[in-house]
């Protein structure tokens, strides 16, 4: 398996090599974001690493880039900036996971498994699959949401909240379940979840008189018409 790592500290960026290479994967460094952009854009990777604050482009900016040529290669965000905030906006860039520094080996190896299971899995359903909810509609093919024949725009993450929301109607699904199955990370510790609950609901139920995202006090959220 090729890994591409993009880290200015080159001390981290060694030490994260060594370590999956003794794991069997084969790694690529980067040292800034031109360098990091021109090795994802010209070689093949099962999965990238990235600091967000990096030299010529910024972490950011290079998973917007990246994600724009290689919408299903896995990115996984690794940086000292660990508030909820910084997440959401790293998951808004298109990372599927976040991971804070220091961190320990172990839990890197483990979402690395996490995103290539996944990734290598492909998606179940098929190209222009509909998903029906009320009067909610998702294409799952051309990406676009409608309730009562409204469409209604969603970022990359809300869509894909929205699309396992729809997939697991009226039973509670837990932060963590939403955590590992939507984001494919292990942390439901800060509230980003719910900052994306909220967004969903602005635009899905807001202006709607059935609503359908509910919040199940001390247990997470259920997806029902109420």
């Amino acid at each position: 398996m090729n890994i591409l790592v993009i880290e200015d500290e080159q001390r981290v960026a060694e030490m994260i090599k060594k370590g999956l290479e003794e794991q069997g994967f084969r790694i690529s460094l980067a040292y800034d974001g031109e360098m990091g952009k021109k090795l994802a854009l010209s070689n093949e990777y099962d999965l990238i690493i990235m600091d967000i604050i990096l030299p010529g482009i910024n972490g950011l900016d290079l998973c917007k880039q990246i994600r724009s040529v290689l919408p299903d290669c896995p990115i996984i965000m690794l940086t000292a900036l660990g508030t909820t905030d910084d997440k959401v906006e790293g998951f808004d860039a298109g990372a599927n996971d976040y991971l804070v520094k220091p961190f320990d080996f172990r839990e890197l190896h483990a979402r690395i498994r996490a995103l290539t299971k996944r990734s290598q899995a492909g998606n179940p359903y098929s190209q222009g699959f509909t998903l029906r909810f009320a009067d909610l509609e998702m294409n799952l093919q051309t990406k676009i949401v409608k309730r009562d024949q409204v469409v209604i725009d969603l970022t990359p993450k809300e869509f894909r909240l929205l699309e396992y929301m729809m997939k697991n109607p009226e039973r509670v699904l837990s932060r963590t379940e939403i955590a590992e199955k939507v984001w494919d990370t292990f942390d439901s510790g800060t509230n980003f979840i719910d900052v994306y609950i909220n967004y969903l609901r602005k635009k899905i139920d807001k202006n709607f008189p059935t609503k359908l995202i509910h919040t199940r006090s001390g247990m997470g959220f259920i997806f029902k018409a109420e």
